[in-house]
């Protein structure tokens, strides 16, 4: 057994978090590969809400779930994850287990459309209010495109200054692979 991918290593550590009837959100739906993925491990009970700025992403996603999952819950909206306190119930704020993000664009749209920090940085001081003590975010970051590497940096930056107290942030990256290549940050709330 060798290392594993940066996107399989993220369902690992959210798989030793998550568990039937938790809540979760996907901030960056995508595809839909990682609300499906949550939604196995939450269950009929549990909750996942998602969110991406593209209707295609949302379509991408239900049209997996249907697919794999037919009678996932999963809450998705068509707004930016800067939006994604609003969107969670009250009764669910500071109980959340993971929030997951890829930040980049969505594979096979338009390239022009992505994520950008000024929007990132609010979506995760929103995921961290909202998860729960020994719960998880996760940080795909993609800098091989443009724009990329200056949101990276500027996520890099703001999870340096995150007190050690309470959070723990945990980077995953293959040292001898090309500086573009996707890499993790992992928080974890203390």
């Amino acid at each position: 057994m060798g290392f594993v991918s940066v996107l399989s290593y993220v369902h690992q550590l959210i798989g030793q978090r998550v568990g039937p009837g938790d809540t979760v959100i996907d901030a960056t739906l995508g595809t839909g590969v990682d609300a499906l993925f949550m939604a196995k491990l939450v269950g009929a009970r549990g909750s996942v809400y998602g969110f991406d700025i593209q209707q295609a992403a949302l379509d991408q996603t239900q049209q997996r779930l249907a697919k794999e999952l037919p009678d996932a819950q999963v809450h998705m909206s068509l707004c930016s994850h800067a939006l994604m306190e609003a969107a969670v119930p009250q009764d669910r704020h500071g109980k959340v287990a993971a929030v997951t993000f890829n930040l980049g664009y969505l594979p096979g749209a338009d390239t022009a459309i992505i994520t950008e920090q000024a929007s990132t940085i609010p979506a995760l001081e929103a995921a961290l209010r909202l998860l729960r003590k020994g719960g998880i975010v996760t940080i795909v970051l993609y800098s091989g495109h443009d724009g990329g590497s200056e949101e990276a940096a500027a996520v890099e930056r703001w999870a340096e200054c995150l007190p050690l107290a309470a959070f723990q942030v945990l980077r995953y990256q293959f040292a001898n692979r090309s500086a573009s290549a996707p890499y993790l940050l992992a928080l974890e709330k203390r």
